[in-house]
């Protein structure tokens, strides 16, 4: 099975995740059982403590409140009754204070805490997403990607907050509200407001249930939108080059579109959900008041009591009154976090072999035996191609587009596992052999070097972070690039651009050439690069490639002819398959497939020559 069917059987398993809560909850939970996050195990012990202490401070204060306006309420009542009363209600209001501060404090607490689990959670995330294959890469969108990986982290921190930190602690003085009214006051106080959280907690998860479908369906369309958005920014040379800008606005346009179509229906649901709340809510509140003033006329109960009962549900009602947003953001969350723990449990289809090896001193000895090999989606790939490259020779493919040129060089890189035969490097199975390792022993030139958005100093040094600045003026001057850098205004600290726009085709390319000279590799590979440049640029890159294939292994993928002359040998790709192989002088006596593109390219030209 090719690495792209795999890759999009991984992706619906990414976008259509269901996000199990349980499930969730635990992976919150081992993320913070981290060794990571040892450091932080007080401070989430302060936390929960604090967390606790609020709960019982919220449903005790409204009580000794009560009992103090009863004291005043007294007949009779003499002054040091009064100061007695007054000290239990400043009593009452410290505690009240301290109820509403201690969940500030646990909170810039347990800050670092949240934003170290989700730093860990990212990192993960994107160091997986790294190591997966080529073809994972090609089928995804880089912006969608990067959402998935947001959103994942983000939901660590939604989760944490609500469930342990809201919701916990509501259920929590709801139990102690319970006991308390129903020991100080009437059972049937207790009944009530039991009953009323838990219709008041069914109508929201109910609601909230179908609005977490909706928010599902606009999450897509906003990730479609970013992605349509990211996608023609990136691209917007090519844009402009076709003269598509309304195009793509229109396309933007409906992207929005149907964002706002779903924006909408979760918006209107959010209304309905709050009115629904308000109703259930009041309802709770006007049958414990009532039953409250039936008991004070029956003498049961004192004004201070009415005052108690009627603070100690609105504290319960107040957390709840964001019940439906935190139920739908859990949700979400275990949603996103679902989504997450899908990528992170994808495995990569190219990887290290549990006994692999490393490729030490590598002479640069490349060995293609019987190697077979098709991409997902296509008829033709590559078929029974055999061939053999000793150190410091130069060999060459050439073909029509879609031969299986550079599928050859991605099985070098081992982007991608043949299907049969075997590539060898060294004389050793490249599947044998650690990824990282055999990569460090291969430079690549493609026809288009696409460059960090930083400066030429870190493009060039990418290839060797350690290199001192005489190396990279060595690698640039080999390269033919030096000139140029140092007629920059701001020299090695010139910035280049998004993808190295800033620079034309062919200083981009002595870029990559003086890069991958730094890496010092022992085999080069060069996929067409000089093919997208002009004739004048052609020749000044071609003599920096010759400069920096001299003494290596040169394996060379061309579209003009003119520059594989010099190979030692040249293979002659169709339909994935070898039809000729030789030096230049043989293929052309042979005046076979090889000399009749040769004189189909030489017409070009001469045509090319007229027209200028």
């Amino acid at each position: 099975m090719s690495d792209t069917h795999t890759t999009q059987s991984d992706k619906d398993q990414i976008e259509s995740a269901d996000g199990g809560l349980g499930g969730a909850i635990v992976r919150i939970l081992k993320l913070l059982a981290r060794p990571e996050l040892s450091k932080w195990r007080p401070v989430m012990l302060v936390a929960i403590i604090l967390t606790l202490a609020a709960a019982v401070l919220e449903v005790v204060s409204p009580i000794i409140l009560g009992d103090a306006i009863n004291k005043v309420a007294a007949e009779g009542t003499g002054a040091a009754t009064l100061t007695v009363a007054v000290l239990w209600i400043a009593l009452a209001i410290g505690l009240r204070f301290l109820a509403a501060a201690l969940p500030q404090a646990r909170d810039a607490l347990f800050s670092p805490v949240s934003q170290d689990a989700q730093r860990i959670a990212c990192v993960d995330a994107f160091g997986h997403a790294q190591s997966l294959s080529l073809g994972f890469h090609q089928t995804r969108r880089s912006g969608a990607l990067n959402r998935v990986i947001e959103r994942g982290a983000s939901a660590i921190d939604y989760l944490i907050r609500f469930l342990a930190f809201n919701i916990g602690p509501t259920f929590v003085r709801l139990a102690l509200a319970s006991i308390a009214l129903g020991v100080a006051y009437d059972y049937r106080l207790s009944l009530i407001a039991v009953v009323t959280i838990v219709i008041y907690v069914i109508a929201t998860v109910v609601i909230t249930e179908w609005r977490v479908r909706q928010r599902r369906r606009m999450n897509k369309a906003d990730t479609e939108l970013r992605a349509v958005s990211i996608d023609t920014l990136t691209n917007f040379e090519t844009v402009k080059a076709f003269a598509a800008e309304e195009r793509e606005t229109l396309r933007y346009d409906g992207a929005m579109q149907r964002y706002n179509k779903r924006y909408v229906e979760a918006v209107r649901s959010m209304y309905l959900l709050n009115g629904v709340q308000a109703f259930v809510m009041n309802a709770g509140l006007l049958a414990v008041l009532a039953l409250s003033a039936w008991n004070y006329k029956q003498g049961t109960m004192e004004i201070g009591d009415l005052t108690a009962v009627m603070m100690v549900l609105l504290s319960l009602y107040a957390p709840l009154n964001i019940l439906g947003w935190a139920w739908r953001e859990i949700k979400q969350g275990a949603v996103d976090l679902e989504k997450l723990h899908g990528l992170l449990n994808m495995k990569p289809e190219v990887a290290d072999a549990p006994n692999a090896r490393e490729l030490e001193q590598p002479e640069g000895r490349v060995v293609f035996d019987k190697v077979s090999f098709t991409h997902d989606g296509r008829a033709v790939g590559v078929q029974d191609i055999s061939f053999t490259v000793e150190p410091g020779r130069k060999i060459a493919f050439v073909g029509t587009s879609g031969a299986g040129k550079s599928t050859l060089l991605k099985l070098l890189f081992r982007f991608y596992d043949v299907e049969g035969g075997a590539v060898k490097v060294d004389g050793i199975d490249v599947r044998g052999l650690k990824q990282a390792s055999l990569r460090g022993a291969l430079g690549l030139v493609p026809q288009d070097v696409v460059l960090f958005n930083d400066t030429i100093r870190a493009n060039l040094s990418y290839a060797r972070p350690d290199a001192t600045l005489d190396d990279l003026r060595d690698a640039a001057r080999r390269a033919q690039l030096l000139p140029f850098i140092e007629a920059l205004p701001e020299g090695w600290d010139t910035r280049v651009g998004e993808r190295g726009l800033k620079l034309s085709g062919g200083e981009k390319q002595r870029v990559g050439i003086a890069r991958v000279i730094l890496a010092d590799p022992a085999v080069l590979v060069l996929d067409e690069a000089t093919s997208a440049l002009d004739s004048a640029t052609e020749a000044a890159v071609q003599e920096a490639l010759d400069e920096a294939s001299r003494g290596r292994t040169t394996l060379m993928v061309a579209h003009r002819l003119s520059t594989v002359q010099n190979a030692d040998e040249i293979i002659v790709l169709e339909a994935g398959r070898i039809v000729e192989r030789g030096s230049h002088a043989k293929l052309m006596q042979q005046d076979g497939a090889y000399a009749r593109m040769w004189e189909r390219q030489i017409a070009r030209d001469e045509l090319a020559a007229v027209a200028e």
